[in-house]
């Protein structure tokens, strides 16, 4: 996660590989490479308002510097949609930062196509007061 730009403690990242591995609904696929991990794929299958079947989000897609362009990512999408298919998914989606433009590029090659903008709101002040 750091990797991605997100600041995660070992703590942390147990923790929550602790609550997604116990809900079934999600996915975690890891590249190993001379026993040491070169990516990662976080995957959630889901109902949705818009569709009769099950949907699936890649929720966090991460290969190490040093394995980029070497064929990990394209290995880690292929098993989470083979995942996906097994599950009846037959649509997925995903979300990436306006400034990852080899990412936007690379999921482009993949096949995959820009929908949308996603927009966030940090509710912790809400739930604060």
């Amino acid at each position: 996660m750091c990797e991605l730009g997100y600041k995660t403690t070992s703590a942390e990242m147990t923790q929550r590989l602790k609550s997604i591995s116990s809900d079934p609904r999600y996915g975690s696929f890891v590249a190993e490479i001379d026993n040491e991990i070169r990516g990662m794929i976080g995957t959630l299958t889901h109902a949705s308002h818009e569709y009769n079947d099950p949907s699936g989000k890649i929720i966090a897609l991460v290969v190490s510097k040093k394995e980029r362009r070497s064929g990990v990512g394209r290995a880690l999408i292929a098993a989470a949609e083979k995942d996906f298919a097994s599950r009846n998914v037959s649509r997925v989606t995903l979300t990436t930062r306006f400034e990852r433009e080899e990412a936007h590029q690379f999921y482009e090659a993949l096949g995959y196509s820009r929908t949308g903008f996603r927009f966030a709101k940090n509710l912790l002040p809400i739930l604060v007061r």
